[in-house]
This record gives C-alpha cells, sequence and structure tokens, in this order.
C-alpha cells in the first residue's frame, strides 16, 4: 500500500541521512542520487522527515516508527491517509486543536513537552512552553520591502490566490515555500522590490539609530542582511563589512546591488583574531555585531538541528562571541554604539554576554530585547545596544 511505500522511503532517506549538514542540503542531493523517486515520493520523504525531527527528543524511547506517527499527529491538522493507515486512533483526533492534542499526550507518562526542546537557560522573558510547541509550526516566509515599492510589490501578489499578512508598511508574512520567483520572474523584474529577511531580524533596526553620513562597520556580515536594514534607515552612510567567509561576501556583492547599495568596503577578517594589521586606521560610528551562536532561535526552520546539538557548544559559543567582541570593540568611537545580535534563545549567549561587555570593557547598556518570534511564525531573536563610555 502506499502509506507503506511511504514508511519504507521515509526509513530509508532518514537512515542516509549522516547529520552532518541541514535537511535543506541533503534531501536535494539524495533525490538527485534517487531519480526514480516521483514528486508524490520526494514531497512525502520530505515532510515525514520535518516532521520527525519536530518532536525533537520527545518520545525519545520509542522505536523511530512510533515517534514518527506521532510527530504526524502533532505537526499536521488535516485527515491524513498515512496516519489513518498507522494510526487511525491518533487519526480520528487529528482536527483537535494542538493545545487539544498536547493535552491528549500529556496522559502518555512518555511524553513530556520539555523534551521538544531539553537545552539551557532560556533568556529572559521567553515562555517555555510557548517555544517548545512553536517548534512544531513551520515558520513563514518574511519580506521587507523596499520603499517606494510598496505598490507594485501588493500589486503582483494580490494578483495570486496566495494568502499573506501585511504587517505594517513594508513587512509582508507568506506562506513558507511560496515561490517569489514565480510571482516576481528575473525577466520582469531582474531587480527585486524586496529583500527576504526574517520578521525578528527587521525589528533589530529599532536599535540601529545611525545618523547621516556617519561610519559603520557590519563585522560579521554574513549575506548582509543587517547591512541593507541599516542602508534602508540611513543611505547615506559609509559602510565596511566583513566576514571569515569569502564566499559569503562574494554573494553579498549582488544583494547589495540590488538594493542600491555600491558604496562600501568588503574586509576578509577572521574576528577571533587581531585585526590591526587591517583595520588600525579605522574608528566607527557604530558596530553591528550579528554574533556566531547556536542559532536556537531558527530551529523552527530547520528542526532537525535539535536532535543535533549538544548543550555544551553553548559555552563555547559564548567563548566565540566573547573574542570575537573584545577585537571589535576597540575600533569604536567614544560614546558611540555596538548593536549586539544573536538568534539564540539561550541566556548564555545573550544576557550572559552583554553582562561581560559592561563589567569587563565599561560599555553602558542603553536597550536590550528579545524579540518573542515564536508568537508570530518568525524566528527568536536577541540585540543589545551598548555604548562606549565617553573618554575622561
Amino acid at each position: 500500500m502506499r502509506s507503506e511505500q511511504q514508511l519504507r522511503t521515509f526509513l530509508r532517506v532518514l537512515e542516509s541521512y549522516q547529520e552532518d549538514r541541514p535537511l535543506a542540503k541533503f534531501l536535494p542531493e539524495f533525490f538527485r542520487r534517487n531519480k526514480q523517486m516521483g514528486s508524490n515520493d520526494r514531497r512525502s520523504a520530505s515532510r515525514l522527515l520535518y516532521n520527525y525531527y519536530r518532536i525533537g527528543n520527545a518520545f525519545h524511547n520509542l522505536p523511530v516508527e512510533e515517534r514518527l506517527f506521532y510527530a504526524e499527529f502533532l505537526c499536521t491538522a488535516v485527515d491524513n491517509p498515512f496516519l489513518q493507515h498507522f494510526r487511525p486512533d491518533l487519526n480520528e483526533k487529528i482536527y483537535l486543536s494542538r493545545e487539544e492534542k498536547l493535552d491528549y499526550l500529556a496522559k502518555d507518562e512518555r511524553f513530556k513537552l520539555r523534551d521538544v526542546f531539553p537545552f539551557g537557560d532560556f533568556s529572559e522573558g521567553i515562555n517555555e512552553s510557548l517555544f517548545c510547541r512553536s517548534v512544531f509550526i513551520q515558520p513563514d516566509l518574511f519580506i521587507r520591502i523596499h520603499p517606494g515599492k510598496e505598490d507594485l510589490v501588493m500589486s503582483e501578489i494580490n494578483a495570486t490566490s496566495i494568502s499573506f499578512s501585511r504587517l505594517g508598511n513594508y513587512t509582508l508574512a507568506l506562506p513558507n515555500g511560496t515561490n517569489l520567483d514565480k510571482i516576481f520572474p528575473d525577466d520582469t523584474f531582474p531587480t527585486k522590490p524586496f529583500e527576504v529577511q526574517d520578521l525578528s531580524s527587521q525589528q533589530t533596526l529599532k536599535y540601529f539609530k545611525p545618523n547621516r553620513y556617519e561610519h559603520w562597520w557590519d563585522a560579521c556580515a554574513a549575506s548582509g542582511g543587517k547591512s541593507l536594514l541599516l542602508f534602508s534607515e540611513q543611505p547615506d552612510i559609509k559602510l565596511v563589512v566583513s566576514d571569515i567567509r569569502e564566499s559569503v561576501l562574494d554573494n553579498l556583492d549582488e544583494r547589495f546591488i540590488n538594493a542600491g547599495l555600491r558604496t562600501y568596503q568588503k574586509k576578509l577578517l577572521d574576528l577571533t583574531q587581531n585585526p590591526d594589521q587591517v583595520l588600525y586606521h579605522y574608528e566607527f560610528d557604530g558596530i553591528i555585531l550579528d554574533a556566531p551562536c547556536s542559532g536556537s532561535g531558527t530551529w523552527g526552520r530547520t528542526p532537525e538541528m535539535i536532535s543535533q546539538f549538544m548543550p555544551q557548544k553553548i559555552h563555547g559559543f559564548q567563548n566565540l562571541q566573547k573574542a570575537i567582541a573584545a577585537n571589535v570593540i576597540k575600533y569604536l568611537k567614544p560614546g558611540k554604539p555596538l548593536i549586539y545580535i544573536t538568534c539564540s534563545v539561550f541566556r548564555q549567549e545573550n544576557e550572559d554576554v552583554v553582562d561581560y561587555l559592561v563589567s569587563e570593557y565599561g560599555l553602558n547598556l542603553e536597550g536590550k530585547e528579545v524579540f518573542m518570534g515564536y508568537e508570530h511564525k518568525a524566528d527568536t531573536m536577541f540585540a543589545a545596544r551598548l555604548l562606549k563610555p565617553l573618554e575622561s
């Protein structure tokens, strides 16, 4: 039967997955090697794998198949032929709300919600129960519209049957997996009128507060999302971007040109080392440090990371964040801000690092915030604005 074939395919793919890279990279490679799999088989295998990893370490003592059935129960809300075949008792409750499903499972002593995400101390204000529940839900796809392009973007999206939510003037939330290239094809839109950027990432902008003609440094720029936010707020800034990976700096160029950001400097830097040889004469009016971190606030998008993560890595990330911060602070002008950002939910990577920078380097904390993305089908992030003390 089809359901049994789907289960066999799931087990085969799961066995092949070495958990050494994201599922989003592994699955296309697996499907290319197994061209006999049809589109329905690929969709089914992808869904089952992602749902399986969404239950984290819950039901950890059960066989893989049983864990998968419970994952399907929690992660789907429509009649499920796969579940009907193997566990009709669960499928008959498939239309219950997620809260009702969790209440039902709570009667089973083998299930504990805390096992879904069994790590570390959460940052201040995060509701542990709500956060764990959010892991069962696929986050939305968010775009930030370039100023002046609002009517164009809305016209093109309204012409489709895709459901969306508008969050303020420039932000749209769309279903994950929305094919933006189909709505905005390259031949018609060689320059895209928006950026793909998570809601919480967009919200960090309120901590930047740039002024015209200031000199800013995006120290761990990656794909340049924070730099583009900065540019959207103040187009006349002077900008330096750096990263340890040359490939991401190369990819950043295209994104900047698309957004109209053409005047900037790129630096290939390992900020765990002293960068004086490259930056000895630089002084900045603001530094954005989107620090390397566990990424735990984004695991709703990459749920396979939950079962791959080792809690002892948190301390390693904290040491990395402290080392990088120490190497960038010295290039900050007195009285100017360091914007410290992570996409982590762990206190050790967030408030504890900020406390360290205050006590060890005399920075003044002007404000900090956890962006509770789990309440909005978005990533959860942390941001703090710290000022370098004025020279006496």
